[in-house]
């Protein structure tokens, strides 16, 4: 069994340029990003002595941002009954999709709860309308069905970083429609 050293000292160097584009690939703003990478490399330093040594350095620092960004979005949605947070993810040593969910209590809803999903649903769906043919069905495809990233490039004939820069973009076009439009 490996057993793999830290090394702090080299954390920015060696793994910034790669937390952030798996972090920007999620949070879609660079200033959030560079935060939640902060808090990672600061929540690492204060747990070294919890490492076990058996994944790698950068693995053990993606779980630790995985949860950063986890909390973020915890945060950001507190006061809408469910946060949901899917993160499909690929490293040298595993590849998965992870998925962490807060839900309320499903007897605890109100008319007021249906018409407001009914409303946010005629929304997403309106602001899907508003990106470009392409741009919506890779949306659609990556986020709503679940399809992963190779089939998408196959089925497109992209390259991966092209997908993320479609999906990046769709991201922030329907967040700014949802912005104006629901919010």
């Amino acid at each position: 069994m490996p057993n793999h050293q830290l090394y702090p000292e080299g954390w920015v160097d060696k793994y910034s340029d790669y937390l952030f584009n798996f972090t920007i690939a999620r949070v879609s703003d660079s200033e959030i990003a560079k935060d939640l990478i902060s808090e990672t490399f600061l929540a690492g330093l204060k747990s070294k002595d919890n490492f076990k040594g058996e994944a790698s350095e950068r693995t053990w620092l993606i779980s630790i941002l995985k949860r950063k960004i986890i909390d973020h979005y915890r945060k950001i949605n507190s006061n809408k009954g469910k946060a949901e947070v899917r993160i499909n993810y690929r490293d040298d040593e595993s590849e998965g999709d992870w998925l962490e969910e807060r839900v309320s209590d499903p007897y605890d809803r109100t008319a007021e709860h249906d018409l407001e999903n009914k409303e946010l649903g005629l929304a997403i769906l309106n602001c899907l309308g508003t990106l470009n043919e392409k741009q919506a069905a890779i949306f659609k495809m990556k986020t709503i069905d679940g399809f992963d990233t190779e089939a998408i490039c196959n089925e497109y004939n992209i390259t991966p970083s092209n997908l993320w820069v479609i999906i990046h973009r769709a991201r922030t076009a329907m967040a700014d429609c949802l912005k104006d439009n629901w919010f």
